[in-house]
């Protein structure tokens, strides 16, 4: 789902919970209600399977870095939309700027902060990327190279960005057009206009999603490993409940079995009738007979992200909640089939929102609330998106959720969700273990 989730206080954003690390087992402490000793419990039984994935996590090599590097490099002579909008014409590049983020690490493999001081990448399109990095950080960004870069430091009175436009200048790189990532902050950016004004700039989401869209065989790898170990986590959680425990008790839970596992990760829970608030409410919720039990959440691997949803009920559901959750799967089922390369984006939303409005929710988005699915990758949403009228030409490999929605407000809220791969022939296929079994058993 959408951030920011969720949207109670207790419970941190998913993108929160992918920049910090969650407690440590042995020393989170969970409250299990009927625990009348001193109100503190170790983990319950069904998580003692959990272990690290250990040596099945391959991190992304030197090699794969620099072949990003280059990829991008020969986007920038003529790069193709691929972000949701109607297509146009292979748009040039003369260089690409970077400020921390995501789309630095998948080029670089470094992780770093953000702050008011810019550790920033251009990479031109003949010649060799320059790191800008302030000088007293200069040691601990050497540590994290993985690949050969020239880096370049700036002084705590310099511009970086002055620096930055001078490393291009040595390269012969004084006009043309420099594309500048989504999420480089303005402030970055209105400074190296200032500091280069022989350029024009643009967006550079021609080459930067060109890239990320497209996950090479490991990058599957990792993903598929994220969803497993949140497979994992969230079977051992559903094992787990009880009358009585909150909203609070259950993500806890969720958190420790991440932890245990080495990973970090987290889940948005709802309970009953705050189900139908897709990303949650701010009142405090306790399990009880027939509630309806909505997790949503993942983990990283190596960055990669997982998003799985898994609904059940806490006890016996009702025909209505029982046939909407029919619907919600064969939207899923029908979204899977529709995912195919070839197809425009906005179709696979189109397969599955028929299947619910056809069934009776509707009419548009009053029952079914949001898009289908999102782009997901080392960020949980990224692009491209699956909402209706989007005209991204699905392509083999591109990933997204895969997450239909039935939304009834003061009554329950349904979404089943899972992550896949478009094929290169044929439908999608799914990065989870499989789609949910039934409403009474959420994992097949």
């Amino acid at each position: 789902m959408k951030m920011p989730r969720p949207i109670q206080p207790p419970h941190p954003s998913r993108r929160r919970f992918f920049q910090v690390a969650v407690l440590s087992v042995g020393t989170l402490a969970l409250k299990v209600p009927g625990d009348d000793s001193d109100g503190r419990s170790m983990l319950p039984g069904a998580f003692s399977g959990l272990k690290p994935l250990g040596d099945r996590v391959r991190p992304i090599t030197s090699d794969e870095f620099s072949a990003r590097i280059e990829r991008a490099q020969s986007l920038m002579a003529g790069a193709p939309v691929v972000s949701s909008g109607s297509p146009s014409q292979a748009t040039k590049y003369d260089a690409v700027f970077f400020a921390p983020g995501t789309s630095l690490y998948y080029f670089t493999g470094i992780r770093w902060g953000l702050s008011e001081r810019l550790v920033g990448l251009v990479i031109p399109r003949a010649g060799h990327p320059v790191l800008v990095v302030p000088a007293f950080e200069e040691g601990r960004l050497r540590e994290k190279l993985h690949l050969p870069i020239e880096v370049r430091i700036w002084q705590e009175d310099q511009s970086p960005t002055e620096i930055a436009a001078k490393a291009l200048a040595d390269q012969n790189v004084r006009t043309g057009r420099i594309g500048i990532e989504e999420t480089a902050g303005f402030t970055f950016s209105d400074h190296l206009r200032h500091a280069a004004p022989g350029f024009e700039y643009a967006s550079a989401d021609p080459v930067t999603i060109a890239c990320r869209a497209h996950k090479s065989a490991h990058e599957l790898e990792l993903m598929r490993l994220a969803c497993d170990a949140t497979f994992d986590v969230f079977r051992a959680t559903f094992a787990s409940l009880k009358e009585g425990m909150s909203q609070d008790d259950i993500a806890h839970l969720i958190e420790a079995g991440f932890a245990k596992m080495n990973l970090h990760g987290g889940a948005l829970v709802l309970l009953g009738a705050s189900a139908a608030l897709p990303h949650g409410t701010v009142q405090p919720q306790k399990l009880k007979e027939g509630d309806v039990v909505l997790i949503d959440g993942g983990c990283g691997v190596e960055g990669y992200a997982s998003d799985v949803t898994r609904t059940s009920v806490y006890g016996k559901p009702t025909e209505k909640i029982l046939g909407a959750y029919e619907l919600v799967r064969k939207a899923q089922d029908a979204a899977l089939e529709a995912a195919r390369a070839g197809h425009l984006s906005g179709t696979v939303d189109d397969a599955a929102r028929a299947v619910i409005v056809n069934g009776g929710f509707g009419p548009d988005y009053k029952f079914f609330t949001h898009r289908l699915g999102h782009g997901i990758g080392l960020d949980g949403h990224e692009h491209p998106y699956l909402v209706r009228g989007s005209k991204t030409v699905l392509q083999p490999g591109m990933t997204f959720s895969n997450e239909p929605g039935i939304y009834i407000p003061g009554e329950f809220g349904l979404r089943c969700e899972d992550d896949m791969v478009i094929a290169a022939d044929g439908p999608a296929q799914l990065l989870t273990q499989g789609f949910a079994h039934s409403l009474e058993k959420p994992f097949a």
